[in-house]
């Protein structure tokens, strides 16, 4: 097929579609974790020791005795064969992004010939893959290759079912032979231990006597794209770049809000549908979906849970957002700006900490002026944001990421922090030495007889905040759509961790002094206030006056691009803040600067080829075909006397030259392969070929408006977005 006969096939097979059968939805607590390898199935499964031990390892993060593995081992085995599973995996969480796992068969022969089944302790402790075949930063090379994966009994085994069979899959970390951490949960468990020592030692100093372990929470809005498998088939960029490269703005965009929260399309229900039961049997709380702003856009939304718990499942739901869509006719785009013009997705993470006797530490209550520990923990907050907002700013730094933040009700570049209105006066005042009772939001009251009346917030929604407290947690909204969580929760879980032993240590010089708790809290927020209040802001985040002023006025940093803010990695500040706490080593630290840089500058690469290749392969072969119809048609009317205003004509030959060469001047830009340092290199895929491939899309979106339908040869944006 050529021309836009591909597109009207798509198009056919799409409005033509059999629907697939809505399934009838078992009762939630017939399905909920049944495939979880729980507490509740381990009290079933196990002996009462080996229950007990697990139940404290999970809660406190106690070392489990290797002979409690043997039996764990057996139990799970047994469970996992019941429910069909031939094969088991160490899933883990390598630097991708995603998920990476090898499978192993419970099968062992024995001399006789016969075949039994088998699962030790020992191979459920350890699994062995390859640890130079994944992104390293150098920690592994060919010629020193092992990793490890390791069990981590805080996060539950489960039953991944396919089509093709079931695997029992132990979620595990990933280290290198000589201990260095290769993956993203490793770095996280340790943040967590960094900041609930630090919380510990804060509490303590505060008269709490008993503290349970603290952990950090989260909850992530996950963001997405689904656009029909028929479509996204025929659009190269949107299968190898998760992007469309081109693409004419539709007549027909968000401009009218009528996509959000409206009614959700009855095929895009069925899939959610499909994909919450999956995500209900693995125990993963999928708590809301809706549409979202942007046509073809949608939003899943999990209840809270532990910080590493959210991480793991996190991953597994971005798993089955994209495996479920292609039973359903869709591609699931997680990219962060799949079409240009309209809103782009991204991952809200809700974060908070907590534990079971001081309960949400981020939690203010209804007087949180007098709340000394929310006030001490909301503090650390402000200071680690502020101290280490180029670091936030790091973590969230993508090549995809860069195209979403600052526009269309994401957040800005520059990292501050939002308080709202009664907790940003609550510091002021502070600030000023002195604590006033707060403020509440009132009584909602609409003057109806019919409405009831209720409590407003305290606080408005800033949507133009990157760090926002949003009641009783914090929500970074700068995460992109396609990310682990885990790196954001890393940053935050360590600064916080800073900031608590820069709390404790101020605190307890206070104390000692006699002071009295109520005004030693005091006297340490105004001290941390002085130094870091410059964070705090409550305005139009998207405003020129704040960009100005949060640089030249605050001397906050404005990253725009991730080859501004990944070398932040390096800073020194950032280097001793991972070693002081223990989270990362400056090898580990460095590994993550090199294999993140590297993803960036090849991200980029694998567009301008795809830039340039469809530029030549495709849109000049239509735009050429048109013109020439178009010279056939003038010279016709011409000899008929008609003379035609060949305008057209000129314009889209204009546009065929300017594109032409600007695939000229990008192709020789991405020839260029030698550059004094990784920054230099960063840069230069920045500010030289992003520019020029921008360059070569403008004249193809102006060649979209003018070249006859019936030649171009890429579904358009108001063909995928709005036909499903």
């Amino acid at each position: 097929m050529s021309g836009n006969e591909t597109r009207v096939q798509a198009i056919y097979q799409i409005t033509n579609r059999e629907p697939l059968a809505v399934k009838a939805t078992e009762p939630l607590g017939k399905i909920w974790a049944c495939d979880v390898f729980n507490m509740a199935k381990m009290e079933e499964a196990l002996s009462k020791t080996a229950y007990k031990a697990m139940k404290r390892t999970a809660e406190t993060g106690a070392p489990l005795d290797p002979a409690v593995a043997e039996v764990v081992a057996a139990g799970m085995k047994e469970w996992a064969i019941a429910k069909g599973a031939k094969f088991y995996s160490h899933i883990f969480y390598p630097m991708t992004n995603i998920t990476a796992e090898k499978h192993d068969g419970f099968i062992v022969t024995s001399s006789e010939g016969n075949a039994i089944t088998e699962f030790s302790g020992s191979l459920l402790i350890k699994g062995e893959p390859d640890g130079s075949s994944f992104p390293n930063g150098s920690l592994r090379m060919t010629n020193s290759a092992r990793g490890y994966t390791a069990w981590d009994p805080t996060s539950p085994a489960y039953i991944m079912h396919t089509d093709n069979g079931s695997t029992l899959m132990i979620p595990s970390v990933f280290m290198s032979w000589t201990g260095e951490a290769l993956d993203k949960k490793i770095p996280l468990l340790r943040s967590n231990a960094a900041m609930n020592k630090a919380a510990q030692k804060v509490l303590s100093l505060m008269g709490e006597t008993e503290i349970a372990q603290l952990n950090s929470s989260c909850g992530a809005e996950q963001e997405y794209f689904l656009v029909d498998a028929n479509f996204a088939n025929a659009r190269p960029d949107l299968l190898l770049a998760g992007r469309s490269l081109f693409g004419a703005p539709a007549a027909k965009g968000q401009q009218f809000d009528d996509h959000y929260f409206g009614a959700i399309p009855a095929r895009v229900q069925v899939y959610m549908q499909d994909l919450e039961d999956q995500l209900y049997r693995l125990g993963i709380p999928a708590k809301t979906h809706h549409n979202e702003v942007a046509p073809g856009q949608f939003e899943i939304a999990p209840y809270y849970e532990s910080a590493n718990i959210a991480a793991d499942h996190q991953q597994l739901m971005m798993t089955l957002l994209k495996a479920t869509a292609k039973k359903h006719g869709f591609i699931c785009l997680l990219h962060e700006k799949p079409f240009a013009g309209i809103n782009g997705s991204g991952k809200h993470v809700n974060w908070s900490v907590g534990n079971a006797t001081q309960g949400n530490l981020l939690d203010p209550g209804k007087t949180p002026h007098d709340n000394l520990n929310f006030l001490l923990f909301c503090g650390a907050v402000i200071r680690g944001v502020h101290k280490f907002g180029p670091l936030l700013r790091a973590v969230i730094a993508t090549a995809s990421n860069d195209h979403r933040l600052g526009a269309n009700e994401a957040p800005p570049a520059i990292m501050s922090v939002y308080l709202g209105d009664q907790l940003e006066k609550v510091f002021k005042n502070i600030q000023e030495g002195k604590v006033h009772a707060s403020t509440d939001g009132g009584e909602m009251d609409l003057g109806l007889s019919q409405i009831l009346k209720f409590d407003r917030d305290p606080g408005d929604r800033n949507r133009t905040s990157p760090f926002a407290f949003t009641g009783n947690r914090f929500e970074f909204r700068a995460v992109g759509s396609n990310q682990s969580v885990s790196g954001p929760l890393v940053a935050m879980n360590t600064m916080l961790a800073d900031s608590l032993n820069w709390i404790a240590e101020k605190l307890e010089a206070e104390l000692k002094k006699g002071t009295s708790k109520a005004d030693a809290v005091v006297a340490v927020l105004k001290e941390l206030m002085n130094k870091h209040s410059n964070v705090v802001f409550g305005g139009d985040g998207y405003s020129s006056a704040w960009h100005e002023a949060a640089v030249a006025e605050r001397g906050l940093k404005n990253l725009p691009t991730t080859a501004d803010a990944l070398p932040y990695l390096r800073d020194k500040e950032v280097i001793a803040l991972f070693k002081n706490t223990g989270v990362l080593s400056p090898v580990e630290l460095e590994s993550r600067f090199a294999v993140y840089a590297e993803q960036y500058i090849l991200a980029i690469e694998v567009e301008a080829k795809l830039v340039s290749d469809l530029a030549k392969t495709s849109i000049y072969p239509a735009a050429m075909n048109y013109l020439s119809d178009l010279g056939v048609a003038n010279a016709a009317m011409a000899d008929l006397g008609v003379d035609l205003d060949d305008s057209t004509a000129k314009t889209v030959a204009s546009s065929i030259n300017g594109m032409m060469a600007a695939v000229a001047k990008l192709n020789a830009a991405a020839a260029k392969h030698d550059f004094d340092s990784t920054e230099a290199h960063l840069q230069y895929m920045a500010k030289e070929i992003r520019p020029l491939m921008a360059e070569v899309r403008e004249h193809a979106d102006a060649l979209e408006m003018e070249v006859d339908d019936a030649l171009w040869p890429l579904p358009k944006y108001s063909e995928m977005l709005f036909i499903k």
